[in-house]
């Protein structure tokens, strides 16, 4: 039977302290975590269970590898990811429930003696190296559009397939998964309608740049924009096309692994960036 799939985060915050849940249940102390609805995407199962286990809301950092354990006759995959608190981290209202009856922040140095499992000691581990704040640039490929044979306008107004439009609405609750604030985008057509969805449902402007189409990227202008998104400090996404991701991979001194193979329509690379370096990469796409 195939794995059932989980997500979680260790979240942290200033004062060298992580948020645990204490499970009734099972009497046991862990991360907040829990499984994924029907076609829900990691990342958002990750942000959603924190927010329903805990009242506290995060924004993703880092990855963190996989835990992967037999439950029951199955194994049970749970995806990870380093997380920092939205807005207020005070949990002294948690109200207890049959599922969570205790949330608290734990002194890092605490917590593995705290956790239950050997395999949430060792997630924290992992966690621990890549804790400092980080900030999120999303590369994305716009979402799946009409061909070029099958269109016969001008090609910067080439819209997205019905496909598409369905990637683009999927994209909304991963884009704030990692609290991305700043909406950058080609103003071609397929690559509006791809970020649309998420700038309407959030508020956030879209800020359009012709240095982003297929026409007008040069090296030159794509390095400078990439130069100022890595170094400001709010998680943004960059949406444009596929000959102009190189430029942008170049421009952020992505290695050949990080770019290979190339992003599909829909697809994005997380770039976690602190201080203007690239501290971790990783890669999500929508279908």
């Amino acid at each position: 039977m195939p794995d059932i799939l989980a997500a979680g985060v260790v979240t942290f915050r200033p004062g060298r302290e992580v948020l645990l849940v204490h499970r009734p249940k099972y009497d046991d102390w862990s991360f907040p975590k829990g499984k994924l609805d029907p076609g829900e995407h990691a990342t958002a199962a990750a942000v959603r269970e924190v927010v329903e286990e805990t009242g506290v809301h995060v924004r993703l950092g880092p990855p963190l590898p996989l835990q992967r354990y037999p439950v029951a006759r199955r194994m049970k995959t749970v995806y990870y990811w380093t997380g920092r608190v939205v807005g207020d981290d005070d949990v002294s209202g948690y109200r207890p429930n049959d599922e969570i009856d205790q949330v608290e922040w734990v002194p890092i140095d605490e917590a593995p003696v705290r956790l239950t499992h050997p395999w949430d000691r060792e997630t924290l581990a992992s966690a621990r190296r890549v804790r400092r704040k980080t900030h999120a640039v999303v590369v994305l490929r716009h979402a799946k559009a009409r061909s070029r044979k099958a269109w016969r306008g001008d090609d910067a107004d080439r819209p997205l397939l019905k496909d598409g439009q369905l990637q683009a609405e999927r994209l909304v609750p991963i884009l704030a998964a990692y609290d991305v604030t700043r909406v950058v985008s080609s103003t071609s057509t397929r690559c509006l309608q791809t970020v649309r969805p998420y700038a309407d449902t959030t508020g956030y402007r879209l800020e359009l740049s012709d240095r982003l189409t297929e026409d007008g990227a040069t090296p030159e202008t794509v390095e400078l924009m990439v130069d100022d998104l890595l170094g400001g400090d709010e998680g943004v996404v960059l949406c444009s096309h596929r000959p102009v991701l190189p430029m942008v991979y170049d421009a952020a001194g992505l290695d050949l692994a990080a770019r290979t193979p190339q992003l599909e329509p829909g697809e994005m690379l997380v770039l976690h960036v602190r201080k203007g370096g690239i501290v971790a990469v990783e890669r999500h796409g929508v279908t």
